[in-house]
């Protein structure tokens, strides 16, 4: 279940381990993220997800949900807008800085997944935007499909400031 995750995670530090602060924090255009905004709206995002799966497993109802083809989270020729509590900041970051609060949202994520036994997560469900209901164990390999898209995101940047 974790393992898209994982690879997600993996994958998304490659991409940007070498790049300086200021690569990071500098926009290709005024009306573009800067790959320090996708990270932070990424673990954001991770942040949200796991507080809202620990909610529904204490408060939620019983919500059987179908199952959902989450992998087309990738397709970036569909336009999503972020959520407003995923929207990223305009202040510098640090990679370092990032890389302490990406750890620490997967690390959550991890433990909530491997606290909770997988008919929790099946019996209970949680509205997304474009998949509708979504069970919470979808919710869980979501995110590492949501990263998937945005490291394609952070690549079109890295060409578009002509960064490696």
């Amino acid at each position: 279940m974790l393992k898209i995750n994982e690879q997600a995670r993996e994958a998304l530090i490659g991409e940007v381990d070498g790049l300086t602060d200021e690569e990071l924090n500098k926009k290709s255009a005024d009306d573009q993220w800067s790959i320090k905004q996708v990270l932070e709206h990424l673990y954001l995002m991770e942040a949200a997800v796991t507080k809202t799966i620990q909610t529904q497993l204490e408060t939620g109802e019983v919500v059987i949900a179908e199952e959902k083809p989450i992998e087309l989270t990738i397709n970036r020729t569909m336009k999503v807008n972020s959520p407003d509590f995923s929207l990223p900041s305009e202040s510098f970051v640090t990679l370092e800085e990032l890389k302490v609060n990406l750890a620490a949202t997967h690390q959550d994520l991890k433990e909530l997944f491997e606290s909770t036994n997988d008919k929790q997560l099946e019996d209970r469900a949680y509205l997304h935007p474009v998949f509708g209901q979504m069970s919470l164990k979808q919710w869980i390999p979501f995110v590492g499909y949501h990263e998937m898209r945005h490291i394609e995101q952070i690549k079109e940047v890295k060409s578009k400031l002509g960064l490696k």
